[in-house]
């Protein structure tokens, strides 16, 4: 009947068309879709054998089909899902004898773990408050922050590919009477867009402010810009926390020559293996910028990832006991 919107058993009629007759040998079929989610959809599956194995001659042909009929569920609205499963049957013996196509059926599904993000998810409000509360316990954080980028997405987050771009400074307990120290605040926001369920790139990073010529806000510029950048490199390497965990120390970064005498940043986990807790999804450990000069770190091995063992070895030289 005109005008009837596309149903279930309109897209089993047209699976059935494109996917009813199988490559020999194949048993079952089954196939997995997702509508839009963040602008991709996914599609997995295909035919196998009674050993499991897919048999599947043109496994784009079957996409492709249940793609164009996943498409038009969507479009013809009614109940909301977002997920949609495809199953293949044999026809029964004798029929399957005479060639007739074999069974299709089609469920959809909402579900809600693959939702992405929303501007609106508390996600995001309740990574900023576990920080907050980390660094309360740790010092004395001065209002506002010592830099923040100020263009943000419709997720009111910045370039950090959904969290937030920002520096905080603080004056850490137990520490001198005049230390300072930078910290990231935002590396660890959930992402923003997609449902993975992942604090942003697993940590934040902290920066003792070195001593050196100039007034020390002139010292807390040049070094918060300094940190941001690092920060957008970790955003951009991804797995970075998992490198220093694995290694140690890693020798990360070369510095400008604004910085001399010191010529490189090393990343390590901080001195006391801190951790940011009752994040979104779970904890992620607070790792150290330390800036080193040159001769700290000579002699390396340039063929040893990040130059692991030099970092540890400029490291153990130095006096990391004042906390962050």
């Amino acid at each position: 009947m005109a005008g009837t919107p596309y149903g279930i058993a309109d897209a089993e009629r047209d699976l059935r068309a494109s996917l009813g007759r199988a490559p020999a040998g194949a048993v079952a079929g089954a196939w997995s879709a997702t509508t839009l989610q963040a602008g991709h959809a996914q599609i997995s599956g295909g035919y196998t054998d009674a050993g499991g194995r897919h048999l599947d001659p043109e496994p784009r042909h079957a996409f492709d089909a249940v793609g164009a009929a996943v498409e038009r569920l969507a479009a013809a609205g009614g109940a909301a899902f977002n997920r949609v499963e495809i199953r293949w049957t044999r026809t029964p013996f004798p029929l399957s004898l005479l060639g007739q196509p074999g069974r299709i059926r089609v469920e959809t599904a909402f579900d809600p773990a693959i939702v992405p993000r929303g501007p609106e998810d508390p996600a995001y409000e309740a990574a900023a408050a576990a920080r907050r509360r980390f660094w309360d316990g740790r010092g004395r954080l001065l209002s506002g922050f010592a830099a923040q980028d100020p263009v943000a997405n419709i997720h009111g987050q910045t370039k950090w590919f959904g969290p937030h771009r920002r520096v905080l400074l603080l004056h850490p307990a137990g520490g001198s009477a005049g230390g300072v120290v930078l910290a990231t605040d935002g590396l660890s926001t959930p992402w923003a867009g997609i449902p993975d369920p992942e604090n942003g790139v697993a940590c934040e990073i902290a920066l003792r402010l070195p001593e050196g010529e100039g007034e020390e806000t002139e010292r807390v510029g040049r070094w918060t810009n300094i940190l941001m950048s690092l920060g957008d490199r970790v955003a951009d390497g991804y797995r970075v926390a998992r490198d220093v965990e694995k290694h140690g120390a890693i020798l990360f970064s070369r510095l400008p020559a604004a910085c001399a005498p010191f010529e490189f940043v090393i990343l390590a986990a901080a001195a006391d293996d801190a951790a940011i807790r009752d994040l979104p999804f779970g904890s992620v450990p607070l790792l150290e910028a330390v800036p080193v000069t040159a001769a700290e770190v000579a002699g390396g091995d340039p063929d040893e990832a990040w130059e692991a063992s030099t970092a540890r070895a400029a490291l153990a030289r130095r006096d990391r006991s004042a906390p962050l």
